[in-house]
């Protein structure tokens, strides 16, 4: 059924049957279907039913290389994260497009992984919203912009979410799918900032949305009349895994983990190239510390999707959490040349560095980690922070580690450890005024935090003792 084909690594295909360009006329329109690209994906499609990712990412580089056009190629390859960010830019490098299809080379560029830096990223959605694209056929020249293009739109959200701007990417989610609802990958983005920003009844909506357009039971055998029904069931299973995506998110937002659980696992039963299904799973496990599940959960997510740094990087929080901070490291370092711009990444690999005594070296993590941040340090990264912060102290870098700490109770003013660590370091330079007010509020968090307590006592001793004897 495959033929007698053979693809290399690079996607060259060695077959004189299948090098020749063959073309299907479809019937006016302004391209021609290229017949040995389509046969290249249809390959690459039944080797991945097959679970030989490694010959259907082949066949399907060899689709995109036959033809630049064939997008339904290149969307497998970036969807299933088959390819690290280096291979996708390589790849598209090689693809030669008509001279009028300059935009959409552009257009590819913003598909794919968008690890430049942001003004390179941000220039080519401009580039895009104002540069005409033009359609030729034989009869009209139809000129437009891709300005209000749902596509391109789904992977500026994409971006915002990526920078970590949820509620921007919120906003331009749910204008999109007023839009378009049935769009699948905006909607994935849409319950993904939905989730970081804990808007559990917008969830619940989407979630009973999706599991009521899609049908969800496929009899094995079905009167005449629901035939069509039952095809459309086998054509829709990625929608359908969607759905159930949805539900298990939301119960992971109001942590009922264990409904929560059962449809990640229904999500990843029906589409098993479903990375976000898999890694949530993962997470519903990791909450509860029931760890040996949730690392079968991530080494799947890992080997099936070798262009993600997601599953790697939470392997290797696996590790840390059961203080294996060498086996830790070693993922996390596989996370970072995935993918060198993600600052989590380098937050873990402080927290490390932190744990292993190496202080210095966890300053500079850290600090790389706020270097990354691509829009304004916002709450998500008071813990980096404080953890930076913590680092300075333990380099008796006292005034600097005051500083961090001042600008970590700037984004949130409730936490224990923040109060902890400025009163210590206030007491540690003989500032016991300072000291005493900290921990009071460190206190105020948790009256029963024994730390605090301890050194509590202390600082009113050692005051006492100075106004005993004053210099």
């Amino acid at each position: 059924m495959l033929g007698d084909a053979k693809v290399d690594e690079h996607g060259n295909v060695h077959s004189l049957k299948d090098s020749n360009i063959a073309y299907l006329d479809k019937d006016g329109e302004d391209r021609e279907i290229n017949i040995s690209a389509a046969i290249c994906f249809l390959r690459g499609k039944a080797h991945e039913a097959l679970e030989n990712r490694s010959q259907a990412l082949q066949w399907y580089k060899a689709a995109i290389k036959a033809d630049p056009y064939c997008y339904e190629a290149l969307e497998c390859l970036i969807d299933n994260h088959m390819l690290s960010f280096e291979e996708e830019v390589n790849l598209l490098s090689t693809l030669q497009f008509a001279p009028e299809d300059g935009w959409l080379s552009v257009f590819y560029s913003c598909l794919i992984k968008k690890y430049d830096k942001e003004y390179v990223v941000e220039a080519r959605f401009t580039e895009l919203e104002r540069e005409p694209c033009v359609s030729k056929s034989s009869e009209v020249s139809v000129s437009g912009t891709l300005k209000d293009n749902t596509d391109l739109l789904a992977c500026k959200a994409e971006y915002y979410h990526q920078c970590g701007e949820y509620q921007k990417c919120f906003e331009l989610t749910t204008m999109l799918l007023e839009r378009d609802p049935f769009h699948l990958k905006c909607t994935l983005v849409h319950i993904a900032a939905a989730m970081e920003l804990g808007h559990a009844n917008e969830l619940y909506l989407m979630a009973c949305s999706l599991v009521k357009d899609y049908p969800q039971n496929c009899p094995s055998r079905c009167p005449q009349p629901q035939r069509q029904q039952a095809f459309l069931w086998y054509l829709n299973q990625n929608s359908i895994a969607l759905s159930w995506f949805a539900v298990g998110c939301y119960y992971y937002c109001i942590k009922k983990l264990d409904q929560s659980r059962r449809f990640f696992c229904k999500a990843t039963t029906l589409d098993g190239t479903f990375s976000s299904a898999w890694i949530g799973f993962g997470n519903a496990y990791s909450v509860r510390e029931e760890g040996d599940q949730a690392m079968a959960s991530f080494r799947t997510a890992a080997r099936l999707f070798p262009g993600c740094h997601l599953p790697m990087l939470y392997i290797g929080m696996e590790y840390m959490r059961t203080h294996n901070f060498k086996l830790a490291e070693q993922f996390f370092m596989q996370a970072e040349a995935i993918c060198p711009v993600d600052p989590l990444v380098y937050n873990e690999l402080g927290v490390v560095a932190y744990h292993t005594k190496e202080y210095q070296k966890a300053v500079r993590w850290f600090e790389k980690t706020l270097s990354l941040v691509p829009s304004t340090v916002n709450e998500r990264w008071e813990p980096t922070l404080a953890n930076l912060a913590h680092a300075l102290r333990k380099l008796k870098r006292y005034q600097e580690a005051i500083s961090y700490y001042d600008k970590a109770l700037a984004l949130s003013t409730r936490s224990l450890s923040t109060y902890a660590g400025l009163a210590y370091t206030y007491h540690l330079q003989d500032n016991l005024d300072a000291a005493i007010t900290y921990y009071h509020k460190a206190l105020g968090l948790k009256p029963d935090d024994q730390f605090c307590t301890e050194m509590l006592t202390i600082a009113l001793a050692d005051e006492c003792t100075r106004g005993d004897n004053p210099v």
